[in-house]
């Protein structure tokens, strides 16, 4: 679309450019721009950046504030290079002046343009498809170990009880006939039955969500638990008018996100508390794990866990945030919009 209000060398521009193959549609006047665009978007706009109804630079502000930007060189008189430089710094391609050489640099001018275009797309499609194959090897990863997890809580765990409980009996009968015996049986019955919490353990820790809709914040629950539990710092979980989560997949990174974050508070910080917040905000989600401790070293918060955080946030199209807070501790925020 080439969009000039001199009428002539508008249609020197268009038959130039319909002369090299390309389908041109022409306006004289901002107005009439976004009225077109309405209809029909075109590939590439060349813009005269003084049209007589409005500045090129409103146009284009019209035309993002309408969903109706498109890609677009300027076409500027002489002794406005620096007008066009600034405009090539907020989106221009490329600029074109306005003296008798023009229709010769014009085909140049817009191939290189498109092509730039052609490039940007299919960079784009790659990086959607690596996306794409990332989060399907994520989500057949994550499908592998909740497998795992069943099959050790399901079988190798119910069959070390079965064992254990064999023991129990075993022992009764043993004890009677040779007492040492008797203890060593019994040892062995203690050595299994720590074995079983071990399993039970490691199949919490490979699938640590239930199948029910609010899994996500029961495993939050458990995982301010089992923080708690260590003895090290208080940790407790707040939940804020947040609708269950039905996407097993993004809850599945979210609690990993949560987990890395609070395994980091327990190991490094030095915190006395640590709060899950699971909360729902106008359109989003979100997810904050603080603590109260003393703060992230800068070497620490571009190190493997917080990378891995930002990675897992990415594959679900959420944000995610490390930031030392003024009084002191540490704040991880992941942020999820909701699917309309």
């Amino acid at each position: 679309m080439v969009v000039d209000d001199d009428e002539g060398l508008r249609l020197l521009i268009s038959d130039t450019l319909r002369a090299d193959g390309y389908t041109v549609a022409a306006a004289g006047s901002g107005s009439t721009v976004i009225a077109a665009l309405r209809e029909r978007r075109p590939d590439l706009m060349l813009l005269d950046l003084q049209l007589k109804d409005m500045a090129g630079t409103a146009l284009l502000e019209r035309l993002r504030q309408a969903n109706l930007a498109v890609p677009f060189v300027v076409i500027t008189g002489q002794g406005n290079e620096k007008v066009a430089v600034e405009m090539m710094k907020h989106g221009a391609l490329d600029y074109l002046m306005k003296d008798t050489g023009i229709l010769d640099l014009l085909p140049s001018v817009v191939k290189r343009a498109l092509a730039a275009l052609d490039r940007e797309r299919s960079l784009a499609a790659a990086q959607a498809e690596q996306r794409r194959l990332e989060k399907e090897v994520q989500d057949i990863s994550e499908k592998e170990r909740q497998r795992f997890g069943a099959d050790l809580h399901d079988g190798v765990g119910q069959q070390l009880t079965a064992i254990e409980l064999m023991c129990v009996g075993l022992k009764d009968d043993v004890s009677l006939l040779d007492p040492q015996l008797g203890r060593q049986v019994e040892k062995i019955t203690g050595m299994l039955r720590d074995t079983i919490a071990q399993t039970r353990a490691l199949a919490r820790g490979l699938s640590p969500l239930d199948e029910q809709p609010d899994a996500l914040q029961n495993g939050l629950a458990d995982l301010a638990e089992r923080a708690s539990s260590l003895g090290r710092l208080r940790c407790r979980v707040e939940f804020v008018s947040a609708r269950p989560l039905a996407d097993r997949t993004a809850a599945a990174h979210l609690f990993r996100i949560a987990q890395e974050a609070v395994n980091n508070a327990v190991k490094h910080s030095g915190a006395s508390e640590v709060i899950l917040r699971w909360e729902e905000k106008g359109a989003a989600l979100r997810l904050e794990v603080s603590d109260n401790g003393k703060g992230m070293p800068k070497d620490r918060s571009r190190g493997m866990g917080v990378g891995v955080m930002k990675y897992r946030a990415g594959i679900i199209g959420a944000t995610l945030t490390v930031e030392t807070k003024p009084g002191g501790g540490v704040s991880v925020v992941c942020v999820l919009p909701r699917k309309p």
